[in-house]
């Protein structure tokens, strides 16, 4: 494989590693679009999303600790988990249409947008929700399967969902890394056993990842809630449409 792909693949890791500590979103909604930028195909940046995503999301995870919720965090693997399953397999049958995969992506990062941010937008519905064994639960599975579809085992929705639950923005990134430790080794062994892992510029995704997320995960700790959320929201947003533009005419 080229060297100078190869060495990009290392930028992309490190720049998505630093979204994942900081933002708490795993890095998916970078590395994907930015592989497939870079001329990978989406299948194949799922998979190498998915190389990086249990170690970059448990260094995240460590550095953020103090914040995370074991008990929400352990009702989000149980949904997460069932979602990983049902939307990689998914994602396999689709694997040929460019397209479909695309188009599942903008989706996800619009569905990710919006139930972040539902408290500004609808402040009287968004009262309504609660972080209940029932809402996690049903939740991660729904949003799980769509992350799955897009190739992604935390998604960008992990943040989002408990955003939408009214968890605090701190708390909700630092448990949505933990449990995206969990979900992404299942979707690691999915993509393995169906062949569709690369694993040299996967690993070197991986270790740029890893050293990215150490150092987002620093800043995280010391920025404000606010910002962390209109930063990903114009992160997802900026990104949605890349493996659009990808697609021949």
């Amino acid at each position: 494989m080229d060297t100078t792909l190869l060495i990009l693949a290392g930028i992309v890791g490190l720049v998505s590693g630093l979204a994942s500590g900081f933002f708490g979103i795993g890095g998916g909604a970078i590395r994907i679009p930015l592989l497939n930028l870079l001329g990978f195909t989406l299948i194949a940046a799922y998979g190498m999303n998915l190389i990086a995503l249990p170690v970059s999301s448990f260094i995240g995870a460590m550095s953020q600790k103090k914040n995370i919720d074991m008990h929400l965090g352990g009702y989000m693997i149980l949904g997460g988990i069932l979602g990983t399953v049902i939307g990689t397999l998914i994602a396999f049958d689709f694997a040929t249409s460019a397209l479909l995969l695309a188009l599942i992506f903008l989706l996800v990062s619009i569905v990710s947008v919006v139930a972040m941010n539902l408290h500004n937008l609808a402040p009287k519905v968004s009262e309504e929700f609660s972080p209940s064994f029932n809402n996690l639960v049903s939740g991660t599975l729904v949003f799980n399967t769509l992350t799955g579809m897009r190739g992604g085992s935390e998604g960008s929705l992990f943040v989002p969902l408990q955003r939408l639950l009214n968890i605090e923005m701190h708390k909700a990134i630092a448990t949505a890394l933990f449990a995206a430790i969990f979900t992404s080794i299942v979707g690691v062994l999915l993509y393995w056993g169906h062949g569709h892992l690369l694993l040299i510029p996967g690993a070197i995704v991986l270790i740029g990842s890893t050293i990215g997320s150490r150092i987002g995960s620093w800043f995280s700790l010391e920025t404000k809630s606010k910002w962390l959320e209109i930063g990903l929201t114009i992160l997802i947003l900026g990104l949605a449409g890349i493996p659009l533009l990808e697609i021949p005419l």
